[in-house]
């Protein structure tokens, strides 16, 4: 009886000490300030829609949109960017516009894109998991990678470029303002569209049964993706049925087997949402998520849809728009057609990237 009678006390003396075992633990490791932050955000911060009154009555045969991932202090090299963007094509089209931030747009940011465009302008608030360091990968490790990589290729030492880096390959289609759409025109910051652009670019997506489309190809950084191309190895051993027969593997594959770093310079595509959505895709992404080598290594999203790609679609369903002027510093696509590009466009075809040693275009054009 007399053993029994201290059992509660020694319970509650237990539940004290996990209390402040646990209080400690958060001190010295608290939560991230932006998952802080964000839990205190309102609605219209999270995700917010300014439609225009002319389009309340537009209807587009392709549901597609522009998506672009930028900071509030990237408004006026924004604004340049989609101004020349309106001037050369979506002022003849209204396409909307998804904005995406990983904090809340400003007021000022909101009202000049609205003014600078022609199309329904959205506004959305990128959520802190997609845009973060997952639970899994080891922060020692990640950080002496950085750390090791710094002075040796472009933002190796950047954990923040790595967060952008794994949220284009896998998180900014899942984000709910993508959702109604079926097409997306990737938009960077600063970038030129040098000619003018005829036709829509969605419709032939669409009517042509394309599933992708690029500007420009580059050699990728061998230190950043070490181990991707094993990675990617195992996944398709694991994923037999997943690479469809008619793949486009050889493009990427050096004559030794391994991988000869060529990718779709991924800051210009247009692609199928459902593309990136499919279980392949999906199930591509989360076996090198959980591999670890956006951190580890700086496994860029430019090879990782340029694998998948190879892996998932034929050649018929991917697109080279030659006649779209593109420019992303330091390289351009310029069309290379006299006549095409002194009527319509502003750039030195001399420059284009096509001709770069380092270009893999007319490998792929090759195929």
């Amino acid at each position: 009886m007399h053993k029994h009678a201290h059992q509660p006390r020694l319970t509650r003396v237990v539940l004290v000490l996990v209390a402040l075992a646990a209080a400690v633990l958060y001190l010295a490791c608290p939560p991230p300030i932006e998952k802080v932050r964000a839990l205190g955000y309102a609605p219209d911060q999270i995700r917010e829609s300014r439609l225009k009154t002319a389009n309340a009555s537009a209807t587009h045969t392709v549901r597609a949109t522009f998506v672009i991932l930028a900071r509030n202090s990237e408004l006026h090299a924004l604004r340049t960017t989609v101004r020349q963007l309106e001037d050369q094509f979506n002022a003849r089209h209204n396409y909307p516009y998804v904005f995406l931030n990983n904090e809340p747009f400003t007021d000022e940011f909101k009202h000049a894109m609205e003014w600078a465009t022609s199309g329904d302008c959205h506004f959305g608030l990128v959520p802190y998991e997609h845009l973060s360091v997952p639970s899994w990968v080891d922060n020692v490790r990640a950080k002496w990678a950085a750390a090791t990589m710094d002075e040796h290729v472009p933002y190796g030492g950047s954990s923040s470029y790595r967060k952008m880096c794994r949220f284009q390959s896998g998180f900014f289609f899942r984000h709910k303002l993508l959702d109604p759409f079926d097409y997306y025109w990737r938009v960077e910051p600063g970038v030129e569209f040098t000619c003018a652009i005829h036709g829509d670019p969605f419709r032939f997506m669409v009517e042509n049964h394309k599933s992708y489309a690029f500007t420009i190809t580059l050699r990728e950084f061998p230190a950043t993706v070490h181990s991707l191309w094993a990675t990617t190895s195992a996944f398709r051993a694991l994923y037999p049925d997943y690479v469809v027969p008619n793949n486009t593997l050889r493009w990427l594959t050096a004559d030794n087997g391994k991988y000869n770093m060529c990718n779709f310079w991924s800051n210009f595509e247009i692609a199928s949402l459902a593309f990136l959505r499919s279980k392949q895709y999906m199930a591509y992404f989360d076996f090198l998520d959980h591999a670890g080598g956006f951190f580890y290594e700086r496994w860029g999203d430019a090879p990782v849809h340029s694998l998948a790609v190879a892996m998932f679609l034929n050649k018929s369903q991917v697109h080279y728009f030659d006649n779209i002027g593109y420019y992303h510093r330091p390289f351009q696509n310029c069309p290379t057609d006299p006549g095409f590009n002194s009527q319509y466009c502003f750039c030195n075809a001399n420059r284009s990237m096509l001709h770069h040693p380092d270009s893999c275009t007319r490998a792929w054009l090759d195929l």
